[in-house]
C-alpha cells in the first residue's frame, strides 16, 4: 500500500501532522507493507528570503495581531510536545522553501529523502536555525547522509530538481489539495490537516480492507 504526504517545512501543521501519521503508523498491523512518499508543496511560493520574523509575516498574511499569531504558536508547540516534538518560538523567520524541496528530491536519489526531510523539520522548528540559508541547508544534507559538493552543486543551480517540485504541486492540485499537510493513501482515500493517530490508524485500515477487497 502507498501513502503520500505533501508538506512545506515553512508549516508547523505539516511537522506535527507527519508525527501523528507515522505514531498512527507504527499501531497499524501492516505497517511494514506500507511504502511512504514525501511530496512538495510550498504554501508561499512567491516569497523572498528575509528576515522578517514568522510571527509578524505570518499575522500580517492572515490579518491577525500578533497577540493572537503568538497565541497560534503557543498551541501548535503544545500539540508538537504532545507528539514528543520539540518546538521553538520566536526565532524564525518567513522565507521561500523551493530550495529545501529541490534538496530533498535530491535526497529521495541517494534514498536519504525522509532523514532529509526529518532534519530540515527539526532544524526549523526546535532548533530555529535558518533552513533558508544554504550554508545550513548544506550542512542539514551532510548530517543526512548526503556528499557536501553534490548538494552545493544541487543549490547553486535552480533548475536542478524543479521539474520534480512542481510535479508534485500539480498532482496535489489535480487531487484537490488546497493546502497540507495532507495524506493520500493509494490514491483513494484523502486526509488533510492535523488528525489524531488513532484517526490514520483507521484509515490505513480501510485502505487496507479496501486494497484486499479489490
Amino acid at each position: 500500500m502507498r501513502v503520500e504526504i505533501w508538506t512545506d517545512i515553512a508549516c508547523p501543521w505539516c511537522y506535527i501532522g507527519k508525527a501523528h501519521f507515522e505514531i498512527g503508523l507504527a499501531a497499524f498491523t501492516h505497517r511494514d507493507q506500507v511504502q511512504v512518499v514525501h511530496r512538495s508543496f510550498e504554501l508561499n511560493p512567491q516569497a523572498e528570503n528575509g528576515t522578517v520574523p514568522i510571527i509578524d509575516a505570518v499575522a500580517a498574511q492572515y490579518g491577525r495581531t500578533r497577540e493572537q499569531q503568538i497565541a497560534r504558536e503557543e498551541q501548535a508547540s503544545a500539540l508538537a510536545r504532545s507528539a514528543g516534538l520539540a518546538y521553538r518560538i520566536g526565532g524564525r523567520v518567513f522565507g521561500n522553501t523551493f530550495d529545501i524541496h529541490r534538496l530533498i528530491h535530491f535526497a529521495k536519489t541517494r534514498g536519504l529523502q525522509a532523514e532529509m526531510l526529518d532534519l530540515a523539520f527539526r532544524a526549523n522548528f526546535a532548533d530555529e536555525r535558518s533552513v533558508y540559508d544554504r550554508g545550513t541547508l548544506a550542512g542539514l544534507a551532510v548530517e543526512a547522509g548526503l556528499n557536501e559538493a553534490e548538494a552545493r552543486e544541487v543549490l547553486d543551480n535552480p533548475d536542478a530538481y524543479a521539474e520534480e517540485v512542481r510535479a508534485d504541486e500539480r498532482l496535489a492540485a489535480e487531487l484537490g489539495a488546497s493546502g497540507v499537510p495532507f495524506f493520500v493513501l493509494n490514491r483513494r482515500y484523502k486526509v488533510s490537516g492535523v488528525q489524531r493517530a488513532e484517526m490514520f490508524t483507521r484509515a490505513l485500515e480501510e485502505a487496507w480492507a479496501d486494497r484486499s477487497a479489490a
